[in-house]
């Protein structure tokens, strides 16, 4: 009997290291799997990090394209009120114009009754209607004082100096494009075509001699504004008249525009003389 309680205690003792050892090998495993079961937060942390990435491009992309669409739309818009909103602008307030010096003429002051031989018109005034009958029967344009933007903007600019029907160099600027775009048919004029200018005591009727496609020059020769534009040797155009002195013997026009419908540094440039002056009735 005692034998057998001794072979049992042997048994418990020597099956108790085994059984710790089961249970420290399970806790073990069990680290182990512990381990494998928190594996994947790095690859899943990894994913994430990349979808943010992702994200951030995504938005970085929407706003460049967004800023590039906005940009284009903006220059779009301005081309398109350059090109077309200028010209409704500027012919509505032409018409205002021409309206308002008819009624002036209706009601004159001084200056008014005395004519061009007045004192000289103050810039940005309204003082000529100005027509082409080679642009049409419609066609009139208020004649401003001035060749400024803004006196180009709301008509044809007359360049300070000689008025209409005085002898001297009647200098007119208009713009092609833009603006009312007055003088955009200038490239169809021709010797002999007519240039009307109406003021508030006679209407001037002037005759072009020259070609406007003829001379194109670089805005900075300022000869063709002059009180007798006499121009440089070889560069006169055909048609335009020899001019014997310096000295302003003879009532001429001269028109000028840009040579390009776009944006240009040269000059369109014809030449013509005054042929007949009918003052008003009183």
């Amino acid at each position: 009997m005692t034998d057998e309680r001794d072979e049992a205690v042997e048994r418990t003792a020597a099956g108790a290291p085994g059984e710790a050892g089961e249970a420290a090998e399970a806790a073990e495993a069990g680290g182990s799997d512990g381990d494998e079961v928190g594996a994947p937060d790095a690859p899943a942390n990894s994913g994430a990090r990349l979808r943010r990435r992702r994200g951030r491009g995504r938005l970085i992309g929407f706003c460049i394209a967004l800023a590039l669409l906005l940009t284009g739309a903006g220059l779009l818009a301005y081309v398109g009120w350059e090109y077309w909103g200028t010209d409704y602008v500027a012919k509505k307030e032409q018409a205002k114009i021409k309206e308002d010096l008819r009624d002036r003429w209706q009601h004159p002051t001084v200056a008014d009754v005395i004519g061009p031989e007045a004192a000289a018109p103050a810039v940005g005034s309204a003082q000529a209607l100005v027509r082409i009958p080679r642009f049409g029967t419609s066609y009139e344009v208020p004649l401003i004082e001035g060749v400024r933007d803004e006196d180009l903007s709301r008509g044809i600019g007359h360049f300070p100096g000689t008025g209409p029907g005085q002898i001297g160099n009647f200098a007119l600027a208009g713009h092609r494009v833009t603006h009312g775009e007055p003088f955009r048919g200038m490239p169809d004029l021709r010797p002999g075509d007519e240039v009307i200018v109406e003021t508030s005591d006679a209407t001037y009727t002037y005759e072009l001699d020259t070609d406007p496609n003829d001379l194109i020059i670089p805005f900075t020769q300022g000869w063709v504004i002059d009180p007798v534009p006499v121009p440089p040797e070889g560069e006169a155009p055909p048609g335009m008249p020899s001019l014997p002195s310096t000295r302003p013997r003879e009532a001429l026009i001269t028109l000028t525009t840009c040579s390009e419908l776009f944006h240009t540094d040269n000059r369109m440039v014809a030449f013509g003389h005054l042929v007949t002056t009918t003052p008003k009735s009183p």
